[in-house]
């Protein structure tokens, strides 16, 4: 599968259809396997860093091929990746928001939320990967 702009527009309104949900106000991006971003949409009045969070949390997702929300404890202080977050130009995102899009095994993409709390971005994500197939 390519992550074509159909289904990345797909993601981004499953994405947005879950923070209805759950009454809160995101910004949701997808990049392709190198970390191109190929969709984006922000929900009226979300917050003003959520569309760089978004997109960098996409980007983490796809250069280390798990979830922001995974990062999180490995780059912990202790963690066999602390200070991952100081590296990569200072676009990687370690909380959550950010999960991988694998088709069979392979990552074709990534899905980036931010505007709410770590657990919800992470949910909003997931729900637009769930789209995806």
């Amino acid at each position: 599968m390519i992550l074509d702009l159909a289904t990345a527009h797909r993601i981004v309104e499953a994405a947005h259809a879950e923070a209805v949900e759950r009454s809160i106000l995101v910004s949701t991006a997808v990049v392709d396997a190198g970390g191109h971003l190929v969709a984006f949409g922000r929900m009226d009045g979300a917050e003003i860093a959520g569309p760089v969070l978004a997109i960098d949390k996409a980007y983490t997702a796809v250069a280390n091929s798990v979830s922001t929300a995974e990062l999180a404890v490995l780059a912990a202080p202790g963690g066999e990746l602390f200070g991952l977050h100081a590296t990569g130009g200072g676009r990687f995102v370690i909380f959550g928001g950010g999960v991988p899009i694998v088709v069979d095994g392979r990552i074709v993409g990534g899905v980036g939320v931010s505007g709410a709390s770590a657990e919800d971005d992470a949910a909003c994500a997931e729900a637009g990967v769930a789209s995806a197939s």
